[in-house]
């Protein structure tokens, strides 16, 4: 980036974005203020889950699954999100395949997102190594968005459940330290709502040995983002113009 300030996403142009996820709280680990902007300027919000967290806590995996939807409810609540679906892929063992990428292209063709937000799917992330289901459904989202375009992929969603091709324009990926291309300014109200939405999963964090208060280390991601953007605090992303001419 050398110095250079980033551009804001272009949201003005955005209706409806659709936010594929792994877990209960991958949203909220920062994202979710970018959310809280959005939906407060009237852009609808979707949320798929892929799992339901369930091997998250020491709790019984029911248990757990049962506790994390719940909380994921409140989160979603706090930022604005009442579009909010949780598939029963097996948590901590989702396998990158075509299971994933049907069950993703029937959301986008349902939801008609023109945008889709999906996460990283590098193994090594600026934080260490990404976590495997984290990066399985990075993968399956990226060609989940493509395959919900073409009539002839998964076709049984449009001849036998009514669904109609859908081509979202945009695919933006979040948590990318340096490749970042975009960011969203988040500083004041979608920051406290970003924080309060981490703080709605309450009872998994507890769970969690040594975890640092999300008022404590959110508002430090988002400063970093911030600087990238010259504001006091933002969320950045790597945005991908679908629609865009290829570059030679």
């Amino acid at each position: 980036m050398g110095g250079m300030t980033l551009p804001a996403l272009p949201e003005a142009s955005f209706r409806r974005v659709l936010c594929v996820v792994a877990h209960p709280d991958d949203m909220e680990y920062g994202t979710s203020a970018a959310v809280a902007r959005w939906t407060a300027r009237g852009i609808e919000v979707g949320y798929l889950l892929l799992t339901r967290g369930e091997a998250g806590m020491p709790n019984p995996p029911e248990e757990t699954a049962r506790l994390r939807v719940a909380e994921q409810r409140a989160a979603c609540a706090v930022v604005g999100v009442s579009h909010l679906t949780i598939l029963e892929h097996p948590d901590g063992v989702l396998v990158y395949g075509l299971d994933l990428r049907r069950d993703i292209c029937r959301e986008i063709r349902r939801f008609k997102p023109d945008v889709v937000l999906g996460g990283s799917h590098e193994v090594e992330t600026p934080f260490g190594f990404d976590q495997a289901d984290h990066r399985a459904a990075g993968l399956a989202t990226l060609d989940a968005v493509r395959d919900a375009g073409n009539r002839w992929v998964f076709p049984e969603q449009i001849d036998d459940e009514g669904l109609e091709p859908h081509s979202a324009r945009w695919f933006i990926v979040t948590g990318l330290g340096g490749s970042a291309t975009h960011g969203v300014d988040v500083t004041g109200e979608p920051l406290r709502r970003g924080i309060a939405s981490l703080e709605a999963h309450g009872a998994y964090l507890a769970a969690l040995p040594n975890h640092p208060a999300p008022a404590d280390f959110i508002p430090k991601l988002a400063a970093m983002g911030g600087k990238a953007l010259d504001v006091e605090h933002a969320v950045l992303f790597r945005a991908h113009d679908l629609q865009a001419p290829p570059e030679f």
